[in-house]
């Protein structure tokens, strides 16, 4: 058992049977009351984000927990299959435990892996991901008169995103995996 005293941003910690990680903690010492730790946590399960209070004299299990560099392989319609790639090993992730993630996922993308106990239980994205345009219609001469004018735009993957009217079919763009927005334009 260990104390909130000893959080730091990305412990994991076991809370009623479920697996957390800490994003952001504060510790308060009021001038009345006894001290305690502010944590913002993630559910490692779903992806929830939520505030949590610790009093300080209060005991919290630990876990241990590995992050592996893998990289995503294919999905046969349940089970998405991710690569270690330092040994190979392959790993199998249904479906409901990454739904958050899959509009992003592509072929060869590489992700980081959260293991405890031998089983991979949440994967992470990189912040920023590359994708080509397949398919958005053309500028119209005068769009952009008016500023900043977006239009839908079809991912390499499928996803649809809305991008600035000047964006064009082929064109590589980056996209915001927090919040699903399009970034920037990647040149060749």
């Amino acid at each position: 058992m260990s104390s909130p005293n000893d959080l730091k941003n990305g412990t994991v910690i076991n809370l009623n049977g479920e697996l957390w990680v800490v994003v952001n903690f504060q510790r308060v010492a009021p001038g009345k009351g006894s001290s305690f730790v502010r944590t913002r946590i993630k559910s490692l399960k779903t992806g929830k984000v939520v505030e949590n209070n610790f009093k300080s004299a209060e005991s919290l299990v630990f876990e241990e927990v590995l992050y592996k560099k893998m990289q995503y392989l294919y999905n046969d319609g349940s089970l998405y299959t991710f690569m270690d790639t330092i040994n190979y090993e392959q790993f199998s992730i249904s479906k409901n435990d990454i739904e958050g993630i899959i509009p992003y996922l592509k072929e060869g993308l590489e992700v980081a892996v959260s293991v405890h106990d031998g089983q991979p239980i949440a994967v992470s994205l990189p912040q920023k991901i590359e994708f080509t345009i397949a398919y958005t219609e053309p500028a119209v001469k005068g769009d952009t008169a008016s500023g900043n004018v977006l239009k839908e735009a079809e991912l390499d993957n499928g996803l649809v995103v809305k991008v600035p009217a000047f964006i064009n079919q082929g064109e590589r763009i980056m996209v915001n995996t927090d919040t699903g927005l399009y970034v920037e334009r990647v040149n060749s």
